[in-house]
């Protein structure tokens, strides 16, 4: 088996650790409220989410209003006559995110005291519903998104200037809710699994005042690494994690990943976390895990026997539709022989034109999930089962 297709299925097992359904299903799965359930399920990975809850809760749902990225609907959705689903727009908000608020206002205003409000929260959320505070517009709105994404703000400063124009974030259903009693899962993707945090605070506490919602977080990165590790331990080799996620600025990760991967001991080196790139006023084709990769390419130097994959958890990288990027030490001079040249996709962000051309890309669809970002790198050699193939020849 080719070190490539081990990557492949170490992504593939982080991706099944923290897929919506599942998490969702466990973590109501002891749940002993008897109450009528309405269901509100934001974010990219708002489909799996919701499935795990009619997994859980059956017929006890009486409503569901889901909100999702285009592209990120479970066909499954469909057989549940109760549930209203609504497409809408990601990195930047549109006319849909403020239909999106309306819809999810005017139902939250309107639920019978005896339900409970159920809400399953995960990344995106922050584009995908919204609902302004008087004086403001969506253009301003869409302007703030456009000048923190291009500046690389991290997700504590986009979202608190992103909660200034809003009457749902920064704590603003709770608001809505008063003190009625209700439980929020998260699906994090964000520094301290910070439920002020996750979805600009969508679900957030209001400093103000006190409420009632049970707050819990039901996969992270951290989930997702260590399925990395277990599912490498299961082929015979075994990884490093870094216990800190990474963050910052993409090219320092990629320098720091580089240099980690070539000094560990082990077979390899999993991190996860979340980086920031700051876009030229012209952006190519690509997101910070392809430009990452790039960059984590354009270091190897020639014939080095390592293999890095990078990959968005949710499926997407940026405003494309790759996860991601898997490079080695030939990716480069791949690239420039399909006609790319890398610094200039590096100074342009055209990363994933380079990749493309390299034949590096990777590609998951939707995955019904959002964690992060994750990077595993491999050392060409560490193929399943070396490790118990090497005790047999001593034995």
């Amino acid at each position: 088996m080719s070190t490539r297709h081990t990557l492949l299925e170490l992504l593939d097992a982080a991706l099944r650790a923290v897929d919506g359904r599942t998490c969702v299903a466990r973590a109501l799965r002891d749940d002993a409220d008897a109450a009528p359930v309405a269901l509100f399920a934001i974010g990219k990975a708002a489909s799996r989410m919701a499935l795990g809850a009619f997994d859980a809760f059956g017929g006890r749902i009486e409503s569901a209003l889901v909100i999702t990225k285009d592209g990120h609907v479970d066909p499954a959705l469909a057989r549940d006559h109760c549930c209203t689903v609504i497409e809408s727009a990601h990195p930047l908000p549109d006319e849909r995110s403020l239909a999106a608020g309306a819809a999810l206002s005017s139902r939250l205003a309107a639920l019978d005291a005896g339900v409970r409000p159920l809400f399953l929260v995960s990344g995106g959320a922050s584009s995908l519903v919204e609902s302004l505070r008087a004086g403001s517009s969506l253009e301003d709105l869409r302007r703030l998104n456009q000048r923190g994404l291009a500046a690389g703000w991290d997700i504590r400063r986009l979202n608190a200037e992103r909660s200034r124009l809003s009457t749902l974030k920064g704590g603003g259903i709770a608001r809505l809710l008063g003190t009625r009693r209700a439980l929020a899962l998260f699906i994090s993707d964000v520094p301290a699994d910070d439920v002020d945090v996750i979805g600009s605070g969508l679900l957030g506490r209001d400093a103000q005042r006190d409420d009632a919602i049970d707050r819990r977080v039901v996969a992270n990165a951290e989930t997702a690494a260590l399925a990395v590790l277990e599912a490498a331990r299961s082929r015979g080799l075994e990884l490093e994690q870094r216990d800190s996620r990474f963050d910052g600025d993409v090219r320092q990760v990629a320098d720091d990943f580089v240099a980690d991967l070539r000094a560990t001991p082990a077979d390899g080196l999993v991190w996860a976390g979340e980086s920031t790139v700051t876009l030229p006023a012209q952006a190519g084709r690509g997101g910070r895990n392809t430009h990452l990769a790039l960059l984590a390419a354009s270091r190897l130097r020639a014939g080095e026997p390592l293999t890095i994959l990078a990959a968005g958890t949710d499926g997407t990288d940026g405003p494309t539709d790759d996860a991601g990027g898997m490079i080695d030490a030939g990716t480069i001079e791949r690239a420039e022989l399909g006609g790319i040249d890398v610094d200039k996709a590096l100074r342009d962000c055209d990363s994933g034109a380079a990749l493309e051309a390299a034949g590096d890309l990777v590609h998951t669809g939707p995955t019904g999930t959002n964690v992060g970002d994750v990077l595993i790198g491999l050392r060409r050699g560490a193929v399943p089962g070396r490790r118990d193939a090497a005790r047999e020849r001593m034995l």
